[in-house]
This record gives structure tokens, sequence and C-alpha cells, in this order.
């Protein structure tokens, strides 16, 4: 069972099943729903699928033959991926009334998982991005040295080159090949160099534009919630010679998104390059799609941009043969200081907040085919001669959520591709990634915890004399939160400050699990629900006390304001509840079964709810559109009233823990693929009275790096994810949740929660937990 935890929803929460009776749809042609009953055996490590609550254990699956966990990004949905006879894969759907019981299931079989395991889950892995304009020209034989990342610039040390990555992403434009012939010399390459055979996780193609993402067989079930999209930004954004393709997926718990764009040729044709970036920003449709206010730079926690962007060094043509020299003297520097790209960026027209590896490479356009020695930098046409400068057109960027681990770890080109007048360029990159979090806190305590945003103003660039309010999104919430409308101040420069404050109720108010979470935040028009602006705030900023922030909200690519204020963290120890039975340590000490009371997902008219495409196990089924539901402001909140800091809201770091030194990064759980190359593990049986610690391994610390946020308390240092610490759970952070449906906007119905039911009497099963039920007429769930 070693890819038990591929839970690819950002809707996570916490808590145990209560009491309640569920529907599993057993037919969805007759409409008919039946019971079906879900018992969880911690001890064997055994799922038995039961028809009655009393009846006979009908059908059980072994832990290791549960393959993937999928959380729907709709519904409170989960697909169990289960292997049957002959190696064939079986979907068996469930879904409960509220992410939060949907959440304790899952806590209590990723504890089976650690119990039973010996592959612990990776907390990190990398990930390589090329981008190589082909040039219409078909490879050479071999192309073994761009993906070993051989050649200019910061490269790999050669013992690395038969060490493969976990995930690689190839982008190319002007290809000549066709998509099979192109995905089969990208295996073979592979193959030849890593001996391992990579699954194709998808690949999108525009025209001669196209993107290959690939990955080990060992992640065939970490991976899920697949989207490809292409956007045309040709003559009159009709032709697909220019544009962009794209593809988002979930790794376990974290969102990656990749986009491969081939941008306007032209030097003097900036201002067009320009517009193509914010084409594509606006219309690619990538990833969760109810999150409409944010585009696809606040979707992922890690987007990766790259391609030949056509961004030149700006310098008359009479610069030519000085340009040459000053690239064969490796004087990169001064030229890089005329690339328009840097320039651009600068000044914030465009790729706002992307990070980009220090170039150390010499351009990679326009060489003579056949050759690395000559730039053919003239070009005889029919009006003339046309002036292509050597230029660093070909580049990778990045831009991620705040404090989260990423370390690029090189970034440059090769020099023995030499087919086409673009040199092929390389980049890798560590990156945290996380899993299902699972408290080692006792189950049967409520979350009481709260998130404070206290004093903050919005000033925004605008005129409007409308109102506004704040969204908040994020996977630790229940469902999006809004504000109540803010307070309106006319500043003297033309801008509008607005007055903000609310406290949120996380789902799980444990600290390791809030620390790794991140809020966007979206300042929106009462009139016509109109984003003004958008932002992330990482909460492991608040760390040890309330914090002030100060973050650049943007839109559409272009900066629109800022947001600043506080944020304290409020922890609580926990309230016993009257409504959950407190048995899970017992059943974990004496092997008593626990069951679970699941519904099976339908949507209106008998149609299978929406789910997502997976290559990797082929298509799911595709179905009705939820409903969503409309949620109301705070009204117990005074738009006049702004708390000052409260106290309270805190928790202190660890007593040996020196507030003022940078932490340190420490030995991480890496992704093996070949048994000899994997270090020994055993994990050990967690009991009731102590809690499951993640398996560590002694390996060399990596320096990693840190996507900057805004935030005012920082470190000069990356906080690596809460469950490579030693001595300490299993903690994940989660993608933003999605709470809306892209093709409607507040207008929706939420069904109605049902009480939960008092705790069965003494002598009855105590180790029974239902799901409560959802009518079939409200089975189409909100998009909180």
């Amino acid at each position: 069972w070693n890819d038990l935890e591929r839970f690819s929803s950002n809707v996570l929460c916490f808590g145990l099943i209560t009491q309640g009776q569920v529907h599993f749809v057993k037919s969805e042609l007759l409409g008919l729903t039946t019971k079906m009953f879900l018992k969880v055996d911690v001890e064997t490590g055994k799922i038995y699928f039961k028809k009655s609550k009393d009846g006979p254990e009908d059908k059980y699956f072994v832990h290791n033959k549960i393959l993937q966990l999928v959380k729907s990004q709709k519904v409170a949905k989960l697909v169990i991926m289960v292997e049957t006879e002959k190696e064939k894969t079986l979907r068996k759907e469930f879904v409960f009334d509220d992410t939060k019981k949907r959440e304790g299931f899952c806590q209590l079989l990723q504890q089976m998982k650690n119990k039973h395991s010996d592959k612990p889950e990776p907390d990190m892995i990398t990930v390589f991005v090329g981008t190589w304009n082909m040039g219409n020209a078909s490879p050479p034989h071999n192309i073994a040295s761009w993906f070993q990342c051989k050649g200019q610039g910061k490269t790999r040390d050669d013992t690395a080159d038969h060490i493969p990555h976990d995930i690689y992403v190839f982008g190319t434009q002007e290809d000549p090949l066709g998509e099979k012939e192109w995905i089969d010399t990208l295996k073979s390459a592979l193959r030849g160099t890593t001996n391992i055979s990579f699954k194709q996780v998808t690949t999108q193609t525009l025209w001669n534009i196209r993107i290959v993402v690939l990955a080990k067989p060992e992640h065939e079930n970490r991976i899920s919630h697949i989207f490809s999209d292409s956007v045309k930004t040709g003559i009159a954004n009709a032709l697909g010679n220019k544009g962009a393709v794209g593809v988002s997926f979930m790794f376990n718990g974290t969102s990656f998104g990749f986009v491969n764009s081939h941008l306007t040729s032209g030097s003097e044709k900036k201002i067009r390059r320009n517009q193509n970036y914010v084409s594509i920003l606006r219309f690619l449709n990538l990833g969760d799609k109810k999150l409409n206010p944010f585009d696809i730079t606040h979707r992922f926690t890690h987007l990766f941009w790259f391609g030949d962007l056509n961004y030149r060094i700006e310098l008359p043509s009479t610069e030519a043969e000085s340009i040459v020299t000053k690239i064969k003297q490796q004087q990169y520097q001064e030229l890089l200081c005329r690339d328009q790209l840097t320039i651009e960026k600068g000044e914030e027209k465009v790729f706002l907040h992307y990070d980009e590896e220090e170039i150390t490479f010499a351009p990679t356009y326009r060489f003579e085919r056949d050759t690395r020695e000559r730039y053919a930098y003239t070009k005889a046409k029919a009006t003339g001669t046309k002036y292509n400068l050597p230029s660093w057109c070909d580049r990778v960027l990045r831009k991620s959520y705040p404090l989260v681990h990423v370390f690029c770890q090189s970034y440059g080109c090769t020099n023995d591709i030499m087919t086409s007048d673009h040199s092929p360029v390389f980049s890798t990159f560590e990156v945290g990634v996380a899993s299902q979090f699972v408290s080692k806190h006792d189950p049967s305590r409520v979350s009481q915890g709260g998130i404070k945003f206290m004093n903050c103003v919005a000033t925004l660039m605008t005129k409007s004399k409308t109102k506004f309010f704040l969204e908040y999104h994020s996977s630790c919430l229940e469902k999006f939160v809004k504000s109540s409308e803010g307070e309106n101040q006319d500043h003297s420069d033309g801008s509008i400050k607005v007055r903000f404050g609310n406290q949120l109720v996380p789902i799980i108010s444990d600290p390791e699990y809030l620390l790794d979470q991140h809020i966007l935040l979206c300042v929106k028009s009462t009139d016509c629900d109109e984003s003004y602006g958008e932002g992330c705030v990482a909460l492991r900023a608040a760390e040890s006390s309330y914090t002030e922030f100060h973050i650049t909200l943007t839109h559409h690519g272009e900066r629109t304001g800022t947001l600043a204020g506080g944020v304290q963290l409020r922890t609580s120890e926990g309230k016993q509840t009257e409504n959950l039975p407190v048995c899970l340590p017992v059943c974990l000490s004496v092997c008593l079964p626990v069951c679970f009371c699941m519904l099976s997902s339908s949507s209106e008219g008998g149609k299978p709810a929406e789910m997502f495409d997976n290559p990797l196990y082929g298509s799911m089924v595709k179905g009705g559109v939820p409903r969503g539901a409309k949620d109301q402001p705070d009204p117990q909140r005074s738009k006049d009233q702004l708390t000052p800091p409260d106290p309270i809201f805190s928790f202190t770091k660890p007593s040996d823990q020196d507030p003022d030194r940078p932490p340190v990064p420490t030995p991480r759980n890496r992704s093996y693929t070949c048994s000899e190359t994997k270090p020994p593990s055993s994990i050990t049986t967690a009991s009731a009275s102590a809690p499951l610690h993640p398996q560590t391994y002694t390996k060399n610390p990596v320096k990693p790096s840190r996507s900057e946020g805004g935030m005012v308390q920082t470190t000069n240092r990356p906080h690596l994810p809460m469950k490579s610490r030693p001595g300490q759970a299993d903690i994940t952070p989660t993608k933003p949740k999605d709470y809306r449906d892209s093709s409607e906007l507040l207008s929706k119905l939420r069904p109605p929660t049902r009480p939960l039911q008092p705790l069965p009497k003494e002598g009855k099963s105590n180790d029974l937990y239902h799901a409560s039920s959802l009518s079939s007429h409200i089975m189409q769930a909100s998009c909180l």
C-alpha cells in the first residue's frame, strides 16, 4: 500500500464520521439507493464492505490493494481505486455529508497506511522543466544532454547523470513530429539513461506547440485532477502558430501548473508579447474551475511558465558584432541589462512576482544550424535584411505560494543539440510536496482554533465609489468566507483605502497543520462581484505571535493595490464533544473494527457526479454540475470595529528553538524507484498511547530556497514542511480550496445540515461511525 495518500482535493478537514445513515448508490440507471457500510480494521489492515451494519463482511480489500484515494474538488466525494484479480482496477465512489466527515475517514486510512506500509510518502521531489524551439527540424538521435542538464550555465554534477527526476515536463515549439512519435522519442531517451519506463501523465498540443509530462511509475497513483488547455495568440488571436499550452495536476496534496508558450517574434514587438502574456493568463483554463476570482498565478502551489518567450536584447542592429564579442568573453551581465524580459519584468509590466534563476549561459538564439560556434543574426528577406540579434529567447520562470520549499538545482542550455537555430534549455527544481495530514491529538476533540485577520487595509488603485468586501479561500476552511462590507476612505493620490477585519474558523486547529496553510484573499465589489485584486498570505509567518503582513494585490497580471494588516492564530486543546464517540485509541490498541458509512455519489437525473480524467487509470465518469450555496457575510461583525491583537490568539514555539535563528534543513523522505537505491526502512507499529512519527532518512541536508510572499516577518531560509521534522507526526499542506463553480457565482443552494444523532447506548457497538444521508434531490453538492 505505498500509494494510499493520493488525495487530490483542497477541501480537507478534520473530524470523525458522525452518527447517521447514508446510502450507497448501487444502480444509477434505476435511481435506487441502498445502504453500504465500510469497516476499517486498522490492526489487520483491511477494509470491509458490508450491506448492513450487523451483517456479514461480504467483501474486503487488504491495505496494499488500495491504489489511490481521489478527493473530488466539487463535492465531499471520495473515489477509492482498488486492485482486483488479474491486476484490474476497480473504482468505488462514496460521498459524505461534508468534507469534515470525509477527512476523518481519510485520516483513519492514513493511520492504517502508516502502520503497515514500508514505503513512506515522499515530502520532496525533483522536477525537470525543459523548453526547446525545434525549428521545424527533426531532433538528433541523442538528446540525453537535455534532460541530463549538461552544457552551459548552472548544471548538474556528472555523478548525477543516471539519477532520474520524479517528473519530467518537456515544452517544444515549432515541433515537426507527431504527438506519439515525440512521446516515444522522449520515453526511449529516458529509458536509455535511467533504465526506467516513465509513465505518460498527459500531453497537450496547439499546432506546433506541445507540452508532455512524464512521471516515474511509482508516482502513477499520486497524480490526479489532471487538466490541460491551450490559448491562441496568433493573428487576431485566431491562429495557433503563437500561443500557449498548459497542464495542471495534483501530486498528493500539492498542486502544480505548467505553461509552455510561444510568444510573438520580432525585436520591436515586446508590447505585443506583453499582451500575449496577459491573454494567456486570462484565458488558459487550468486547475480548479471554482477559483473564479483567481487567475492561474494563484491557483497552484507551484506554477512554471516556460517556452520561447521571444524577448530580445534591446540594442541597435549595428551592435551585433559587439554583442557576439561580449558573448565570447562571457560578459553576460552587460547584455542582460538590455534584455527586454528583464526590463519589462522589472517595470512590473509582465510576469509580476515570477522568479527566474540567474542566467549564466550564452544566448540560445539565433545560431547557425549544425553548429554552436556562430550566431546567424542576419536574415535576407524580400523587404531587406532582417536582424535577429543573439538573445535569451528561451526561458523558464516560476511562481510559488509564499514560504513553500522550492530550490532551483540547475538552469542552463545544451551545447551538442544543433538541429535547430535554438539551443534546448533545461532547469530542475527540488520541490516540497504535501501528503495526507494525520493529527497526533485525540480525534474526538473538536477544532476550536481560529485565524484572525485584524486591521486589514486594502489600498486600491481605483476611483470607483462602490463598496468592497474580502473573500477568503483556503483548504483549511470548510468553505470560502465573505467579510462584511468594508469602510471606504478616499486617499489624496486618487486611490481608495478600505478597512476590513475577520475571524476564520479552520477545520483543523492543530498548529502543525495550520502553519503549512495559505489563505487566498480577493477584494471584490458588492455591486457586480468583480475582483479588484487578489493575493496570498502564508500562515507560517504567524508561527509565534501576531504578525503583520503586506502583500501586493494583482488582477490579470497587473498590480492593482496592496493589502496590509495583521494575522494571528489561535489553537485550542480541543473540547470534548458529546456527539463523537471516543474510541479511536481503543481501536488501535485492542483491534476493534471501526465502521464508517458513506454515500456513493450521483447527481440529478441519475447521472454520476463529475470526476476528472486521469490517463494513468483511464477516464473517470463525467456528469452533472453540482449546486453551490450563497454565503452570507457574518452579521455579528461590525464594519466599524477593528479589534487590536488578541493575546490568546497565539501559540508559542517550542522552548528549545531560538526564535532569531533561521530553521535548519532536515533530512527528507526522497522518492526512490529502484530498491537498491533506497535505504533500509521499517515502520514502527503505533499504539494508542504513542502517536505515529514519520520515518526519516539520514541523507545530507539540501540548500533550499523559498518563494517570497511579502510577509514582514520572514527568515533567510525556507521552512521545510513540518512532517520532515523528527519527533513530530505527519502533517500536510494542501492545495487552496476551490469553492465555486466556473459557470455560476454565489447563486447556488446548499443542502440543509442534518442534526447529529446521539451516542449509541452502552452495550451497543461504539465502533460504528456513519455519514449523514444526502437525499437524491439535493445530491448535486455545493461548490463551496
